[in-house]
């Protein structure tokens, strides 16, 4: 499950335990892109990221000269991509949401890795944040476009 929101700027950078920023990473930033939060499932693979990685390389909802939504990322910019379990959160009961839903940690980096590479192999530059950690992620949504895209629901029927 993606959130892909179109930029026209965006920032990510980590946080420690002290709330100050973390010396060990570089903070990351874009100019027009895609800013995509990803979270993954036990159940994901790499069909999975197959499919997704192509559908957002070829996502066209970039504006060309007339103003309509023609062009793709692979023609105008770059990604940033943040590992996200909390899309997987499940509020149906009581106010504490469960996350039970988001796939275990290593292969929840794993796919993570993989999925940023699909989309560099794409010809797409994508800078990430760090995975686990507490970021800081900022951003200025161009348009507002924000597409969610989530390969249990949005698959063709017989590729999941």
């Amino acid at each position: 499950r993606v959130v892909v929101q179109r930029v026209s700027e965006a920032s990510v950078d980590v946080v420690n335990e002290l709330g100050t920023l973390d010396p060990t990473f570089e903070p990351q930033q874009i100019g027009p892109g895609f800013m995509i939060l990803v979270g993954v499932t036990d159940e994901d693979g790499d069909k999975q990221i197959a499919w997704l990685a192509h559908k957002i390389l070829n996502l066209r909802v970039f504006e060309d000269a007339q103003g309509k939504m023609n062009r793709s990322i692979q023609d105008i910019g770059a990604d940033l991509s943040i590992s996200q379990f909390t899309l997987f959160a499940d509020v149906h009961k009581g106010n504490r949401p469960s996350f039970i839903k988001a796939g275990k940690p290593e292969h929840a980096d794993f796919m993570w890795i993989k999925f940023d590479e699909a989309l560099r192999s794409g010809g797409v530059p994508v800078k990430e944040g760090r995975f686990g950690a507490h970021m800081r992620v900022g951003l200025v949504n161009d348009g507002p476009v924000t597409i969610v895209i989530d390969t249990e629901h949005d698959m063709p029927d017989g590729t999941r």
